[in-house]
C-alpha cells in the first residue's frame, strides 16, 4: 500500500518529541504503512474496512479509494485514522 499524508496540523506539547515521533519513528517521509509503524515500535491497530456497515479485518477487497483504514495514537494522545487512496499516483 502507498500511504500518504498530504497536509496536517497537529497540536503537540513538545515539538522536538513530536518531530522525533513522526519523522524518526513513524517515518513520515509521507510513505507510511502498518509494518513501518510497528517496526518503529508504534502500537497501531490492524488494517480494516467496512462491509455492510460493520468493521471487518483486512483491506477493502476492491481496494476502493478511502475504503481501507489503519489507526494509531501519537505521544500527545492525538488519534489518527489513516485511509488508503490507491487511485492517486505515487
Amino acid at each position: 500500500m502507498d500511504w500518504k499524508i498530504e497536509h496536517i496540523v497537529v497540536p503537540v506539547a513538545d515539538v522536538d518529541r513530536a518531530e522525533d515521533f513522526y519523522a524518526e519513528r513513524a517515518g513520515f517521509n509521507l510513505d507510511v504503512a502498518q509494518a513501518q509503524l510497528r517496526a518503529a515500535g508504534i502500537d497501531c491497530g490492524d488494517v480494516f474496512h467496512f462491509d455492510a456497515g460493520s468493521q471487518t479485518d483486512g483491506p477493502d477487497p476492491g481496494r476502493a479509494d478511502y475504503g481501507t483504514f489503519l489507526s494509531f495514537s501519537d505521544p500527545d494522545g492525538n488519534g489518527w485514522l489513516i485511509q488508503e487512496v490507491p487511485s492517486r499516483p505515487s
